[in-house]
């Protein structure tokens, strides 16, 4: 194979039968903890260096504090996690509160929203009623996000858009147990959604029924696209009329044809060129399979498993990514389409795979060969996505993409 420009060859046999030794608790355990001390030194606690979000601000970081604390095999440290949490989310809600531009405060991933829903979990974590606050405050956005071009740069996408305030929705669902939103509220939003990709699908004459683009560029990915806003609409189909039903999964059936080789192209009528391929979550195979799971997990189609099946294949080859550690373009992010399938199929060939991918995360190869990350210790670019995967690794059967909720 050819020295490829964003991924390392992997080099590692595939699953015979049996998991790694040495990759148990007694191992990854000590390496969450001291990557948890590495972030904690690198994370800015001053309200200037709040920006950023849950995508690459320190609110992330307290997210994964709080998933850490939330695993009982760090039971001895939970205390002191969610202590440190709540202090650098504390910081972040500050910031939101002063923030002027409302539509700024509704972003799920580079936002108000991420950030009030991860305050009410750490809250509620410890204990406090206070959790009640944080919870209120991303309710009240909802109206923010109703009107149907709320956004000038595309009202809909998964980190300042609708996709995003109901994916946070469904994540304090699945932490907290309670539906944060009404029906009626649900409902609204989702029907801005279906009517907002109608009039964009029709302007443009797509030869389908709901398309959608972020500053100007019609994205397939999970980040700003296609793939990510109609898992969402999947995620509350319950909401939906049966018309508005039967476009989303026609436009799910006609992103599943946009397949080309195992992956898909950024935007919607390009060619993949194999030398410059992006096997991402944001963009390409690794994202795009978490709405064919959803819609697996739906209505049991083989198509759409098979399909996660495919995508998985594409990123034991091509997972091995140079961009870093992250979740959003790096191997953690690679290795969590492995813990999908795992739970999708049972079959521990996957758990293999993570394994083979998170030991790699450790070799000289790797820290050699790979990009420097401005913000070392973020969620979605740096370390603190990489501690939840090491995590999720030791309770493959809970494990979940972080704040990406498809099992809800």
């Amino acid at each position: 194979m050819e020295s490829n420009k964003r991924c390392f060859e992997n080099r590692y046999a595939d699953y015979s039968g049996s998991l790694l030794a040495g990759q148990g608790n007694e191992a990854v355990v000590p390496v969450v903890v001291a990557t948890v001390e590495r972030i904690l030194k690198k994370v800015p606690l001053d309200a200037a260096e709040c920006d950023g979000g849950l995508y690459d601000g320190p609110a992330g970081v307290a997210y994964a504090l709080y998933y850490v604390s939330e695993c009982p095999l760090f039971a001895a440290r939970r205390d002191a996690y969610l202590k440190r949490a709540k202090h650098i989310i504390d910081v972040s809600v500050k910031c939101v509160d002063a923030e002027q531009d409302k539509n700024l405060r509704v972003a799920f991933l580079l936002g108000g929203a991420g950030i009030y829903a991860v305050a009410a979990m750490v809250y509620k974590a410890m204990g406090l009623s206070d959790f009640v606050k944080p919870l209120t405050k991303f309710r009240n956005l909802w109206e923010v996000c109703a009107p149907i071009h709320f956004l000038e740069c595309g009202s809909d996408e998964l980190f300042v858009g609708r996709a995003g305030y109901l994916c946070a929705a469904l994540v304090l669902k699945q932490r907290l147990g309670i539906e944060i939103l009404s029906t009626e509220q649900i409902k609204a939003i989702c029907q801005a959604i279906i009517e907002s990709g109608k009039q964009y699908a029709r302007k443009k004459r797509k030869p389908f029924p709901l398309m959608y683009s972020y500053y100007g560029t019609e994205y397939l990915g999970a980040a700003h696209g296609l793939s990510s806003i109609l898992q969402m609409a999947l995620s509350y189909q319950d909401v939906l009329s049966p018309g508005e039903r039967e476009l989303v999964w026609q436009s799910v059936d006609f992103l599943m044809n946009q397949e080309q080789n195992c992956n898909w192209p950024a935007e919607l009528g390009t060619m993949i060129e194999r030398e410059n391929e992006l096997v991402h979550w944001c963009h390409g195979a690794p994202g795009v399979a978490y709405l064919f799971a959803k819609a697996y997990l739906i209505n049991k189609r083989p198509q759409y498993l098979d399909t996660c099946i495919r995508c998985a294949e594409l990123v034991w080859q091509k997972g091995l990514l140079k961009k870093g550690p992250g979740i959003c373009h790096g191997v953690a992010g690679s290795a969590y389409v492995f813990l999908l399938l795992y739970r999708l199929t049972g079959n521990s060939k996957y758990i293999y795979r993570a394994q083979r991918f998170a030991e790699f995360l450790f070799t000289e190869e790797f820290k050699a060969g790979s990009s420097s990350v401005n913000r070392i210790y973020s969620l979605f670019e740096g370390l603190s996505g990489t501690v939840c995967f090491l995590v999720d690794l030791l309770q493959p059967d809970k494990s979940e993409f972080p704040l990406f909720s498809v099992f809800t």
